[in-house]
């Protein structure tokens, strides 16, 4: 029974882990082009703290980093955080989605590498 619990603990982490990517991402795409130097970045860095799209992103992370600590209470890291793995697998599904990012065919290849070796780690 705890398995089952720690995979669906592991499962609602990685949910408010690629939301929160796909937020800051968001917010990060909202505050426009901008210079890399240290001049330009700590304006960037201020108008970010008061984006909310970064802030529900932070949130999500905060939240995530919560029910991570539960799962490290209760699982092996070595069983729990491969598992992560599957938030890059939607992470990159979901910015093609939704962001209309460019998703080649390399990308596709790793993802289903990655798939194939969640699926080996989940049966240990």
């Amino acid at each position: 029974m705890i398995r089952y619990t720690v995979l669906a603990l592991v499962s609602v982490n990685i949910l408010f882990n690629v939301l929160g990517q796909l937020l800051l991402k968001t917010g990060m795409n909202r505050l426009g082009n901008f210079q890399l130097s240290l001049n330009a970045l700590i304006p960037v860095f201020i108008r970010a703290f008061f984006n909310p799209y970064i802030l529900l992103g932070l949130g999500c992370y905060v939240t995530g980093f919560l029910i991570w600590l539960i799962v490290l209470a209760k699982a092996e890291v070595s069983y729990a955080y491969p598992l992560i793995s599957v938030g890059y697998v939607l992470t990159a599904v979901m910015g093609w989605w939704l962001l209309g990012e460019n998703v080649t065919w390399i990308r596709i290849s790793g993802i289903l590498i990655t798939c194939v070796g969640v699926i080996i780690i989940s049966q240990s």
